[in-house]
């Protein structure tokens, strides 16, 4: 078959425009098309009021050599890719060797776990959290109640912080093996909807990757996997080699346990702090990276899809729009969105007591009244945070504290109106937008708990922002404070066979790590360390 992408068609397209085009595009009649399957769809909205389809589809033709000749020279036409996914190592029959160790269990600690299931390794994962369902109550009692769990929230728990966002299934890392495709199916096989397989942008939402993570657990269960929930790993056992490298020979657990193990997949998220500071006390080799910190910015969903889509807004093949946005300040700092998040609404993502940390979150109708998304800045060890590789986590955490005094102390998130901020006042109340943020948001002045060069930026920002999306920048908008995990702060380096660069056996992984960032990302990462692991076992 030939895959043929960039083929646009009008937003209203009849069923039978798509073979037609087909035909003309590739320049044969319609007896030389035999069949054709959709791949991809997205949409081409730069003409608000000519709106177009933008499809990648997988064509059968009665000649595809002359096709393939004759469009030798055109990037949208080429053979099909092969994007099975193909298991680099098995495990023998009867295998009884010692067991890899997962810690963590998100995305990507998921899907480390679920390929070595499928390879027949038999992982044990580890979790400081509980199972989806009685960590969504736990988190719910941070929402409804201002009750924190330290151990069980928004970033602790099954299906880790992933779960509690807007379920976006795309990113921007080279994928060669198609190694998404395998994520994205064993995601449908779990129960996700079809259309993920096929969407530009596809994305799950909260409540149906709740079943899906559970669905996937009882698969690595049945394959002879074993989770382990409220397992914390407080310590490494380490062994010193004769030429002064360590070796990993297991992990100590908080509750006194020790599992012995030659491979442990550290897959443990960018808000494991007390493991971050533990493998720095061990020597583990690990390395300040930058981040980005800021707020969350709402407006209602209409105003986005009417900026955005123009009279097409509303249309049920478009759904509700996004935006991403990217501003280069005159004091050398870029201001841009993150995480952007329709029809959703602002959440309490704090995993530590006394703090508060916001994060965006969306169903998978994403027909919630207000859009929201990150407004951050990109910061940088050298200039903002020199002081070792831990740094990046105090300033975190130094603003996540002041962010939850100015809230009030009561994990009520601190917020203000665009226009009071621009204004350089306080906010007192509420204008045409209200806050999606639970418990509550107490209007103050933002700069309280953001660093002056943040605020710097914003007041430059904004408005660049608001003539390129109307009403970005309209007074009533609301800011709320503060978004520091966009990322995680740190870099545990490895090298070309995944394992840390001075601790062998140790695969650090996804997004804590400092190797992914985001759902799809940190699942594609797991996917390759697990194949590492699974060969290091393989060749014994």
């Amino acid at each position: 078959m030939l895959r043929l992408s960039g083929l646009k068609l009008p937003l209203d397209h009849s069923a039978d425009a798509m073979p037609a085009a087909i035909c003309e595009r590739l320049g044969i009649e319609p007896h030389e098309l035999s069949r054709h399957v959709l791949v991809r769809r997205g949409n081409d909205a730069r003409r608000k009021n000519a709106i177009q389809l933008v499809y990648t589809v997988d064509v059968e033709v009665t000649d595809e050599a002359a096709v393939l000749e004759r469009f030798a020279k055109d990037h949208d036409v080429r053979p099909r890719p092969d994007t099975d996914y193909r298991f680099v190592a098995k495990a023998p029959g009867g295998w009884s060797g010692k067991r890899p160790v997962v810690i963590g269990a998100g995305p990507c600690g998921l899907f480390a776990g679920l390929i070595l299931a499928q390879m027949g390794f038999r992982p044990i994962i580890l979790d400081r959290g509980k199972v989806v369902r009685e960590r969504t109550k736990d988190t719910w009692g941070l929402w409804r109640r201002a009750e924190l769990n330290p151990d069980s929230n928004v970033q602790f728990g099954e299906g880790g912080a992933g779960t509690f966002s807007d379920g976006k299934l795309y990113c921007r890392v080279k994928d060669p093996r198609f190694l998404g495709r395998k994520v994205l199916e064993e995601f449908v096989a779990a129960g996700a909807p079809d259309d993920i397989l096929t969407e530009a942008h596809p994305h799950i939402g909260t409540f149906r990757l709740v079943s899906m993570v559970e669905a996937m657990r009882r698969q690595i269960e049945g394959l002879g996997g074993e989770y382990r929930w409220q397992h914390r790993v407080d310590e490494l056992e380490l062994e010193r080699q004769g030429d002064g490298a360590q070796k990993l020979r297991g992990v100590h657990l908080a509750d006194g346990g020790f599992i012995e193990t030659d491979h442990v997949v550290l897959a443990v998220g960018h808000s494991a702090r007390p493991t971050f500071e533990m493998l720095h006390a061990r020597g583990v080799h690990i390395e300040a990276k930058p981040f980005s910190i800021g707020v969350r910015i709402e407006h209602p969903q209409s105003w986005i899809d009417r900026a955005r889509f123009g009279k097409c807004a509303g249309h049920p093949a478009l759904g509700a729009a996004a935006y991403s946005l990217a501003h280069h300040c005159a004091n050398g700092r870029t201001v841009y969105s993150f995480c952007m998040c329709p029809g959703g609404r602002v959440v309490a993502a704090t995993s530590e007591e006394g703090r508060v940390v916001t994060n965006g979150m969306s169903q998978y109708s994403r027909a919630e009244f207000n859009a929201n998304s990150g407004l951050v800045v990109g910061i940088e060890p050298e200039r903002d945070y020199p002081g070792g590789p831990l740094a990046g986590i105090e300033l975190q955490r130094h603003w996540e504290s002041m962010a939850f005094i100015a809230g009030g102390k009561t994990y009520h998130a601190p917020g203000q109106r665009v226009g009071d901020f621009l204004a350089g006042r306080a906010s007192s109340e509420l204008g045409e937008v209200v806050p999606s943020y639970k418990p509550g948001v107490t209007m103050t002045d933002l700069s309280r708990c953001l660093p002056e060069f943040v605020l710097e930026a914003f007041h430059e920002a904004i408005p660049v922002f608001g003539r390129q999306i109307a009403h970005y920048d309209h007074p009533d908008a609301v800011m709320t404070g503060v978004e520091t995990r966009t990322s995680s702060p740190i870099r545990i380096t490895r090298g070309k066979d995944f394992q840390s660069l001075n601790v062998a056996g140790l695969y650090p992984a996804g997004e804590g790590a400092g190797y992914a960032g985001g759902i799809l990302s940190a699942a594609i990462d797991g996917i390759k360390v697990a194949e590492a692991v699974g060969l290091s076992i393989a060749a014994g």
